[in-house]
């Protein structure tokens, strides 16, 4: 694979990795994903992060080749999350004259991370501090809580480079053929969307700069059209739906609860044109189910009663929704029970419990088997959602 061009002095030194089969431990990357790491080249040479420690050795290679027999001077830590801290250590012991730049709240955290106390070395930043290399100029913006505290995102003065750390990252190694708003949502809601209002205060520090390339650590490197990609991270970070639609969310002990989530999608089909999404979240990544989930504007919920309490699959995706702040919504509610359903008011009760959801009433009731009366109320329900 090609690597990325930034220009004459900001050369790409990261790697892809297609070994790693979920990302931080629970998110299916079937197209890999890439560390992505930097150096500016320079009177000073400056090195914006390193990577997963098990490709220190490709990423040292990838540097060596840039530098030329150079040696560094700065060492950016933006993020000190293992995926692009874990050569820290090694860095530091390589150049004794290299100097690491970081944000106060990062300190505390390396040393948690590694034996050696590197606080000598650091060089600590606060909001709007910059650090001349030469003829570039880093200047250093806080990014708290996206998606860790101690998180800093760097701006380069003379060629307009925002190295965003985490925020407009994508999952996907490089050389992954996908576009990029697909995979860049499941990564935003699911590592980032918890977080909306912090995204939202760096948008704003970001409207200020005038950006003409955005770094990522991971996903590819973003120089063209970037008015689109701010402007969808502020409908993701302010929590407006993406898409006017519907997205059905639903589980099944025997069949029957996902026999009406479907008659559903048939019926809201006959009635309107409008986009409707399905997943059986037993089956599908859970992921994208969460990503369906905020790219819509009305979400339905379809579970059995189980253990006096619901489904177990989908009591996981309720708090996966409720773990990332899920709200502005409206939403329907599909219950089964054979003798004593109870899975659509605990679901109620759940959702309720978040910001502006509407939770639309009567909550249908399948009464083991899918009958005409059921049928009744999927139509019933189908034209709420349409209103």
């Amino acid at each position: 694979m090609a690597k990325p061009s930034i220009s004459n002095a900001v050369r790409y030194i990261g790697v892809d990795d297609h070994e790693l089969d979920l990302f931080e431990g629970q998110y299916i990357i079937p197209n890999g994903i890439a560390y992505n790491s930097y150096v500016v080249l320079d009177e000073k040479i400056a090195i914006l992060d390193t990577v997963d420690g098990r490709f220190a050795d490709e990423w040292q290679q990838n540097l060596d080749a840039e530098l030329q027999g150079k040696t560094p001077d700065y060492l950016i830590i933006s993020h000190m999350e293992p995926d692009h801290s874990a050569v820290i250590s090694q860095m530091l012991e390589r150049y004794p004259n290299l100097t690491g730049v970081c944000s106060a709240r990062a300190l505390p955290m390396m040393q948690r991370f590694f034996t050696t106390d590197y606080t000598s070395r650091m060089l600590v930043v606060n909001e709007g501090d910059t650090l001349s290399l030469g003829a570039h100029t880093l200047q250093f913006f806080m990014a708290p809580m996206v998606h860790w505290p101690e998180v800093m995102v760097t701006f380069e003065q003379s060629e307009g480079i925002l190295f965003s750390a985490d925020a407009f990252g994508k999952f996907g190694a490089l050389d992954a053929d996908e576009a990029w708003t697909c995979e860049a949502r499941r990564y935003y809601f699911n590592i980032c969307g918890k977080y909306g209002a912090q995204v939202q205060a760096l948008l704003k520090k970001a409207a200020a700069l005038d950006i003409k390339t955005i770094c990522p650590l991971h996903g590819p490197i973003l120089n063209e059209n970037l008015e689109y990609y701010l402007n969808i991270y502020n409908t993701w970070s302010s929590y407006q739906a993406e898409d006017k639609g519907i997205f059905i969310a639903y589980c099944s002990l025997h069949g029957n609860t996902a026999k009406a989530a479907l008659a559903l999608e048939e019926i809201i089909a006959s009635k309107s044109d409008i986009r409707v999404a399905t997943a059986d979240i037993a089956r599908e990544d859970m992921a994208e189910a969460l990503e369906d989930a905020f790219r819509h504007d009305r979400l339905v919920l379809a579970a059995p009663t189980y253990d006096g309490g619901i489904m177990p699959v989908m009591d996981t995706f309720i708090h996966h929704l409720m773990a990332k702040n899920y709200q502005n919504r409206t939403v329907g509610i599909i219950e089964n029970g054979s003798w004593a359903p109870v899975a659509g008011r605990k679901m109620c009760e759940m959702m309720q419990s978040l910001k502006d959801i509407t939770v639309l009433q009567p909550i249908v009731t399948v009464e083991s088997t899918v009958k005409d009366s059921t049928m009744e109320q999927l139509n019933a329900l189908a034209d709420q959602l349409l209103k």
